[in-house]
């Protein structure tokens, strides 16, 4: 069965490096923890989700302009300090920074597609190639990998899909072994909303202090989606706010909506994933051997990677041999 797997790899290899206990080291000293973490953690995903395509998605641009434009709060306690602007460089911790390329370069010589786009982060990449997905009919799921909630609005159903293609997050919060599988179903038990476009609403009307967004004052998540379980979108609960003959919206609630017009106008433009970004072309197939097996031999054994490697080429082969 052909499945579309999409890594947040940011989101991964963040966890991967804060989820090492203790100093893991190339034979050189330099610190590889996040690379093994990383690549023990595709190795599993494979194992384990037998996909037929796999893409490591890039943020290019982890605080792109328009979005800060929108609302300049938004990732503004995450710049490193004097990196100034929009696009101002991340605060990662030194240890990491040049991980993140042998990462890169180790996905490269096994063949594993990796994509960014200019101005955009994994997660504009993540919508555009599930939207993709889901429109051609090209698999028969897509499963998104990240710790990252925010990727919650695109969580789709057979019912709603053109393609009858499901969409659903494997949400990392627990950990790579006890992945937490996010559907329709499990956003109306744990959120008490419908499907990923209210996900998306509520997340408006809620804020998110983690990503800068200052949300609705004094509307929490219960609030939200009790507001969009009554009015069914963000739009018509911004309506209902204005209009004066509405009473199912208390006073109290309707004074904080108001209160927030200007935000809630400016805020779908950053919580919305884009879904039509322009990606460069790559080839998403899971590959059955290393695409450059003399640089992967090489990155190994510069790194000391050889039974990180190995167990994703192992895991490779398995899924290929069905």
């Amino acid at each position: 069965m052909p499945a579309l797997l999409l890594l947040d790899a940011a989101s991964m290899y963040f966890r991967s490096f804060y989820g090492v206990k203790g100093e893991v080291n190339a034979p050189d000293g330099s610190p590889v923890g996040a690379v093994r973490g990383f690549l023990d953690a595709v190795a599993t995903l494979v194992g384990s989700r037998h996909p037929s395509h796999v893409v490591a998605c890039w943020d290019d641009d982890w605080r792109p302009a328009f979005r800060v434009e929108a609302i300049p709060s938004y990732k503004a306690h995450r710049v490193a300090p004097g990196a100034a602007g929009a696009g101002g460089a991340e605060e990662v911790p030194d240890a990491l920074v040049p991980q993140v390329g042998v990462i890169a370069e180790v996905l490269a010589a096994v063949g594993i597609a990796r994509v960014g786009a200019p101005g955009c982060e994994a997660d504009d990449v993540i919508g555009t190639l599930a939207t993709r997905a889901v429109a051609s009919g090209s698999v028969d799921a897509v499963e998104i990998v990240t710790g990252d909630r925010d990727l919650f609005q695109l969580v789709d159903e057979p019912a709603t899909s053109p393609s009858g293609t499901p969409v659903r997050v494997l949400y990392t919060g627990r950990g790579m072994r006890n992945l937490e599988t996010i559907d329709t179903a499990r956003l109306a038990e744990k959120y008490g909303v419908v499907d990923g476009d209210a996900y998306a609403a509520m997340a408006a009307l809620r804020g998110d202090p983690s990503d800068g967004l200052p949300g609705v004052a004094g509307v929490g998540e219960k609030t939200a989606a009790g507001l969009l379980g009554t009015y069914g979108s963000l739009d018509a609960v911004v309506a209902a706010a204005q209009d004066a003959s509405e009473r199912r919206m208390s006073p109290s609630v309707r004074g904080k909506i108001v209160a927030a017009l200007g935000y809630l106008a400016v805020a779908p433009t950053v919580v919305h994933v884009l879904r039509d970004a322009e990606l460069p072309a790559h080839d998403s197939a899971l590959p059955a051997q290393p695409q450059d097996p003399e640089t992967l031999d090489a990155l190994a054994e510069r790194w000391g990677l050889t039974s990180s490697v190995d167990r994703l080429l192992a895991a490779l082969a398995r899924a290929h041999a069905g």
